[in-house]
């Protein structure tokens, strides 16, 4: 469904013309599965430029220095870092309301975000346990983000006639941090004195943000010096009123949606991972070997990134347990089970049964929490669109488990 139409679409659309940038090839349009996104208005062929943004539409550190904050963050110690610059500048903006000149652009930003540090606590309790970790791991650091630059915001009081703490609230912060970490595009800039050591590489791009996620899409995206514009071209042709589609990076769905707060469905490199705890579950508890087998797949990082993906247990996962599994009399063969040699065809069948025993655990776990959602989602009405999210990210899994159960039973059957 075509969205120019829509007042703040077209408020937008003046702002970037205002700017030197006006768009002939692409429209805003809602989709389905997507969302809001872009469409094209003509086909666009292998190559062609997508979109080019020129600097000056761009909100980067630069922008926030030229601005009425320049001041207050170059006497600031010690230097605040580039990314709470950009959500400093956000918040104060937003709160600025008509008499902001971004606001054309705040307009178009989403009013709430769905990354796991958004999420209820009993709907973050739902994820996989991996992704459980990382999302607590996020509210942390959002929490100690907010915490640490308090005395910070306490600095910019003369620019404000409420108070900052006010302004300067959780939830105002906390919209900003993921509009920075969910909608920035990267552009590599020079280190300053006026900032901390981190990188400096998040830069907002307004309407080129509107562009959706694919992990099949193909582009070529950079700043470039010589246009002064940051720059998308296509690698493949898109069709007449298509969503023209960008790839974020080649992740699997518990980084798009920790990072993005999405979940895509069939992506390629979408997997199931499999934690040391769960690694052993399944094992003889009569091995004496056990510990030093572990101690020797942990000196040598066989304990992480261990997963089930579309096309079956990864190489990593198969020869963790394959090094599990060996008996007494074989364990001085370890260093060869790591590059990848047979050991013994009992060796081989062990580990692929116990493959098995792990794969079938996790389909019914993750029978049971789509079970526990669907119950939530009559009860908890107002965590829907939440529950509907963690949902499609166990309804991914419980397949990628399917077609792995599938592979495994093959590779037993070829073993009898």
């Amino acid at each position: 469904v075509n969205e120019s139409y829509k007042p703040e679409f077209i408020e937008l659309k003046k702002w970037l013309k205002d700017r030197k940038f006006e768009d002939t090839n692409l429209i805003p349009a809602c989709f389905p599965g997507t969302g809001r996104g872009l469409m094209s208005k003509t086909s666009l062929r292998e190559g062609q430029m997508i979109i080019s943004l020129p600097e000056s539409c761009l909100l980067t550190t630069d922008t926030v220095l030229r601005s009425y904050l320049g001041a207050y963050i170059a006497k600031w110690q010690p230097p605040p870092s580039p990314v709470l610059a950009l959500c400093t500048f956000l918040v104060s903006e937003k709160h600025a309301g008509d008499r902001s000149p971004w606001k054309p652009y705040l307009e178009v930003l989403p009013k709430a975000y769905t990354c796991p540090v958004c999420l209820e606590p009993e709907v973050v309790n739902l994820l996989p346990r991996p992704l459980k970790a990382k999302a607590r791991e996020q509210r942390t650091h959002v929490q100690e983000f907010v915490s640490s630059s308090r005395d910070f915001f306490s600095s910019l009081q003369p620019l404000f006639s409420e108070a900052v703490e006010s302004i300067f609230s959780y939830s105002a912060l906390l919209w900003a941090w993921c509009t920075v970490n969910t909608r920035a595009v990267y552009m590599e800039r020079a280190p300053r004195q006026c900032f901390s050591a981190e990188p400096d590489t998040c830069v907002l791009a307004p309407f080129l943000d509107l562009l959706n996620h694919s992990p099949d899409a193909q582009v070529k995206a950079a700043f470039n010096e010589e246009t002064r514009c940051y720059e998308i071209r296509t690698a493949v042709s898109c069709g007449k009123h298509q969503e023209v589609l960008i790839c974020y990076g080649p992740h699997d769905n518990h980084r798009l949606l920790l990072e993005y707060g999405f979940v895509s469905v069939r992506n390629p490199h979408a997997c199931v991972y499999v934690s040391k705890d769960i690694l052993v579950k399944y094992l003889p508890s009569t091995d004496k070997r056990m510990n030093q087998k572990i101690s020797i797949l942990e000196d040598h990082d066989f304990t992480e990134n261990l997963t089930f993906g579309w096309d079956g247990p990864s190489w990593r996962l198969l020869t963790a347990l394959k090094l599990l599994c060996l008996e007494a009399e074989e364990l001085t063969c370890w260093k060869k089970v790591l590059i990848g040699e047979i050991i013994s065809d009992t060796n081989e069948k062990a580990s692929l049964d116990i493959a098995q025993k792990i794969c079938h655990y996790f389909i019914k776990e993750s029978k049971a929490v789509l079970q526990k959602v669907s119950h939530m989602k009559d009860e908890e009405v107002s965590l829907i669109n939440q529950l509907t999210l963690v949902e499609t990210l166990w309804t991914e899994e419980l397949k990628i488990l399917q077609a792995s159960a599938e592979t495994l039973t093959s590779l037993q059957t070829a073993f009898t």
